[in-house]
């Protein structure tokens, strides 16, 4: 009998409602993260010194990712998959918990949310290269495409209902978000549990750990279409990482309170499941590599065009529109990207490549808020913002230069043989 949907499959459907219940959490605490650390330091510093509080708060989530990227793709590969991803959605429910506890005692301090973003970010080293390895192990080869697609969705829909959840109970008290975060973590938890043991490739456990770690990234090194993608993605977002700003936005420019902010959280994720409802139906087929530089393009005009968003006669209406482009043409990257990444790695090195591509992607999420945070505090959230989409723009175009691997990237047909990928240099 022929599998049609991913859908079909009882493993693939735990791992989509493990998926969708663990965004929803991640995301609400985001918010409330990012209010809660702005809202206490206006109390005690200037606008700009509050500003900066956004950039270290991301960049307390990036620095575990860049010092364990090796480790995590390493263990990932040599380790079950499903047990990894466990371990850290318990982990993440202790960080959702201690933060209940600490809002329910009314005792939540600066420092106290500065060490649960850490761990958070520890816990998301690990999870994201096993589950992005995971989830090829769940399909046949032929369904990935749409797997990867639904997969997407399942973030995106969490990833629009988390920040307005976390929203409106941050405005009934700083208690519930975290409390329900906790419980959504436990979901995932109990999801993981209900997936059963999968075939996979296994790796040389002969070879010294370090040659494993450092195999994946001279596999990207020598695949200059996958490294063109990710790296793409890693410099767009991160010069154009309007994010970052939206609690600035929301309460000092837009004057729209915690409830606005769930808003403009939801808007860049609606735009994306939009796209990805689209894509879980009518997948890309053509000119795969060209549409993913125009996708980027549009990313730096929809965050150039919120950032100049209050000069209109409804700055709210115009900011929700243009970060719903943006999360719409930030789908179309991620969809290409992933979908490369996937069909163009071999399993056994898809947990070192799934690490390095994290980092990348963290990167580009996590440190472009730091670097928009330090920017904002230094130039103004406005100049931050404008520049930074400038910048995604400037990007696009140098990479149509730098990597043309990516404009020769036509269809997702998988290769007959990882050494047949466009780009590829051979090994010697």
């Amino acid at each position: 009998m022929t599998v049609r949907s991913p859908f079909s499959i009882p493993a693939f459907r735990y791992f989509w409602f493990g998926r969708f219940a663990s965004t929803i959490a991640q995301n609400g605490m985001v918010v409330v993260i990012g209010w809660q650390a702005y809202d206490i330091a206006r109390r005690t510093m200037d606008p700009h010194a509050a500003a900066l509080q956004l950039g270290l708060i991301g960049l307390a989530q990036f620095l575990p990712l860049m010092l364990l990227t090796l480790v995590t793709g390493l263990v990932a590969d040599r380790m079950d998959r499903r047990w990894i991803a466990r371990i850290t959605a318990l982990l993440e429910m202790a960080c959702a918990g201690a933060l209940a506890l600490m809002a329910w005692n009314d005792s939540t301090t600066l420092h106290a949310l500065f060490a649960v973003a850490a761990l958070l970010g520890v816990a998301r080293a690990f999870a994201a290269p096993a589950l992005q390895a995971l989830s090829p192990n769940l399909v046949p080869r032929e369904l990935l495409p749409k797997a990867i697609a639904m997969s997407s969705t399942a973030w995106q829909i969490g990833a629009i209902g988390g920040p307005p959840l976390g929203g409106y109970l941050y405005a009934i008290g700083h208690f519930e978000p975290y409390l329900v975060s906790t419980i959504l973590f436990g979901i995932t938890f109990t999801m993981l549990m209900l997936i059963g043991p999968i075939p996979r490739t296994a790796i040389d456990g002969k070879r010294h750990p370090w040659a494993q770690m450092i195999e994946g990234l001279s596999y990207l090194r020598r695949n200059r279409l996958v490294l063109g993608a990710i790296s793409l993605d890693l410099f767009a977002v991160l010069l154009g990482g309007a994010t970052a700003m939206l609690p600035i936005y929301a309460r000092d420019i837009l004057h729209v309170g915690s409830e606005g902010l769930g808003h403009l959280r939801a808007a860049p994720a609606l735009g994306a499941t939009v796209t990805a409802l689209w894509f879980s139906r009518h997948p890309l087929k053509t000119n795969v590599g060209f549409k993913l530089l125009v996708a980027v393009g549009v990313f730096g005009v929809g965050t150039i065009l919120f950032g100049i968003c209050y000069l209109t006669p409804y700055p709210m209406t115009v900011a929700l529109v243009c970060l719903g482009l943006l999360g719409a043409a930030d789908m179309i990257s991620v969809f290409v990207r992933q979908t490369l990444i996937q069909l163009y790695t071999p399993d056994e090195m898809r947990g070192r490549v799934g690490a390095v591509s994290t980092l990348f992607i963290s990167g580009s999420n996590e440190l472009g808020e730091a670097e928009s945070g330090f920017l904002a505090a230094a130039i103004g959230p406005v100049a931050a913002v404008v520049g930074g989409g400038i910048g995604t723009i400037i990007v696009a175009i140098l990479w149509a230069k730098l990597f043309p691997e990516i404009l020769r990237a036509r269809t997702f047909d998988p290769p007959k043989s990882f050494e047949d990928i466009p780009g590829q240099e051979k090994s010697a």
